[in-house]
């Protein structure tokens, strides 16, 4: 047996209301009946029926559509011969995706940006969807990116990519510009790591090391600045700046480690920062973007002495947070331990311990980018025909939701998802889609079907993209994690909430989807009554009561969102990021 949805877009997800089909393949050896069901996120069966088919090849395909958005999973199977769907790519035996895409706006009406880079999201990873497109030419970011709601992703100028044989061969001008950035409603992030050969201390290419030639690197770097300034006259003319990445995760242990001195690493980045600033008045220099948040911190404070603060406008980071990142090493697993030196290892302590380095060694309202963050199965998986199970899909969309909310709660102005769909790498499924050709995983897959993930990232995008920063509640119970978000242009406030308990999340016993503590949310004023809109994790909307300014919730490990207008109430009752500005 087989299923599919044929007719969408290539990310076999729907917008809500619109027609879709499901298709299901048999090849049964004498009449038998199909059964089947369609089942959501939380292993509730939301459709089913069953249908007569004949003995050799046959195709019966269900007009449907949907006024409930999420991720979905069929599974079918044989009266007689029984059986299950086959497992595909790094999807699991018995199921076949689709997603139903959410439309928030009735709740929260399209917001009026100022500039093109207010936006919070983007990503890494390119799938080859379009007919006819093969990895890795074409337009890997269409139809994912906008599908998926991220609006920015990377872009090299890397000088090792550029001048691999010798100085003064890049020429900048729009004519650099790739044409999948060209419609304007993807940014770049402009990534500057790693030095070529020619201008290394080793005679090969690194990233280990500063070029023999300062003045060399900031006479490239001044010519991406002028590329870049004539790029964003031209298509990216609403885009109040151009953000540069100098290095990428120095810290030890990969293969971008930074060998060389801090005084060599400070002087690339004056040089760096010479050299854009000379050219792009709206350069925004970023670094250094080590792997993991308190690393970060500490490679700021240890470079501080040195200057580095002179030369970043902002910084960029990747947002790992725990030995492997994953539905057993959630973030905030650390957070309720007895030992403040561990619980200062949870993601929220780290992000908090960052904003206060940022604020003592850097210029008031830096930026703060969050350029790679990723969630992968537990340390040990393999992909296979039994695994993931529907217990951790449910627990790696959860924490991937729950990583990007905090990241931009705590302060981070914009923060990329990792990865778009299954890779090859160990430990396996940071991808938000299953690749459905490669058993292993691939990088520019051409075939892929949602994981609970990708419509979890589809409804957050929606809820909290348009929104600033507002900070994290106050005063709630262990375990209980709230951040609010108002909509640009002084609109609706959105509060993230959800709850977290070790005792009840783990691989062994079961990632909860049932264990909830109730909590009240201040909505509005003391005495007042009336309602206020509630989002699921994804993206469905109900209208809850409150009374005496408070909305009673039942929290969950999938955050919800409500949706209210008392600003001000809520604005009392949070912290907001130690020097966060919003842009």
């Amino acid at each position: 047996m087989e299923a599919d949805t044929p007719g969408s877009d290539g990310t076999r997800t729907f917008g809500l209301g619109s027609p879709f089909q499901i298709a299901f393949t048999t090849r049964a050896t004498q009449q038998d009946t199909l059964v089947w069901q369609v089942l959501d996120n939380w292993n509730n069966v939301r459709a089913s029926g069953r249908f007569t088919v004949q003995g050799g090849a046959s195709t019966v395909t269900l007009s449907c559509s949907s006024t409930l958005a999420g991720y979905f999973a069929v599974s079918a199977t044989l009266a007689s011969a029984s059986g299950q769907l086959q497992s595909r790519g790094t999807r699991p035996n018995g199921i076949a995706t689709f997603g139903v895409r959410p439309d928030v706006s009735a709740v929260l009406p399209a917001v009026s940006y100022a500039h093109e880079d207010q936006h919070r999201f983007g990503g890494q990873g390119t799938d080859y969807l379009k007919p006819g497109q093969t990895c890795c030419s074409g337009d890997g970011y269409r139809p994912l990116y906008p599908d998926l709601g991220l609006s920015w992703a990377n872009d090299n100028r890397n000088w090792y990519v550029e001048e691999p044989n010798g100085p003064n061969t890049f020429v900048p001008g729009t004519n650099t510009l790739a044409p999948y950035f060209q419609a304007g409603d993807i940014m770049r992030l402009i990534q500057l790591d790693g030095i070529p050969g020619w201008a290394s201390p080793t005679g090969a290419q690194t990233h280990a090391y500063a070029p023999t030639s300062e003045s060399a690197f900031q006479n490239y770097a001044s010519r991406v600045g002028t590329d870049s300034a004539q790029i964003r006259a031209a298509y990216f003319a609403s885009q109040s700046n151009n953000y540069y990445q100098i290095t990428w995760e120095p810290d030890a242990g990969g293969p971008t480690q930074w060998l060389d001195t801090d005084a060599n690493l400070v002087a690339m980045y004056q040089a760096a920062y010479t050299g854009l600033h000379s050219t792009d008045p709206n350069a925004v220099v970023m670094g250094v973007t080590d792997s993991m948040v308190r690393t970060n911190t500490q490679w700021l404070t240890r470079l501080a002495p040195l200057g580095i603060g002179q030369y970043l406008d902002g910084l960029s980071i990747h947002g790992y947070y725990d030995a492997g990142t994953s539905p057993s090493h959630p973030p905030e697993r650390l957070a309720t331990d007895p030992d403040p030196a561990t619980a200062a290892n949870a993601l929220p302590a780290s992000m908090r311990e960052l904003r206060a380095a940022m604020s003592q060694y850097l210029k008031p309202g830096a930026r703060l980018f969050v350029t790679e963050t990723g969630i992968s199965y537990d340390n040990g998986t393999a992909y296979g025909p039994n695994y993931p199970t529907q217990n951790v899909l449910f627990a790696h969309a959860a924490v991937i939701a729950r990583t990007h909310l905090i990241l931009l709660g705590e302060g981070a102005d914009m923060s990329y998802l990792f990865y778009s769909s299954d890779t090859p790498d160990s430990p396996p499924g940071y991808g938000l889609f299953f690749d459905l050709n490669d058993a292993q995983g691939a990088y520019g897959a051409s075939n892929i079907s949602p994981k609970p993930a990708a419509m979890a990232v589809a409804a957050m995008t929606r809820i909290v993209d348009g929104t600033s920063t507002l900070g994290y509640l106050n005063n709630v119970p262990a375990g209980v994690y709230g951040y609010a978000f108002q909509r640009l242009n002084g609109g609706k406030v959105v509060t993230a909430l959800w709850t977290h308990n070790n005792a009840n999340w783990s691989a062994s016993s079961g990632f909860s989807a049932s264990y909830s503590v109730p909590y009240s949310l201040q909505v509005d004023a003391p005495g007042s009554s009336g309602s206020v809109m509630l989002l699921d994790a994804m993206g469905n909307a109900s209208s809850v009561p409150y009374a005496d300014g408070q909305v009673a919730l039942t929290l969950t490990e999938s955050p919800l969102y409500v949706v209210s207008t008392n600003a001000a109430v809520i604005k009392a009752n949070v912290t907001p990021p130690l020097g966060y500005v919003a842009h």
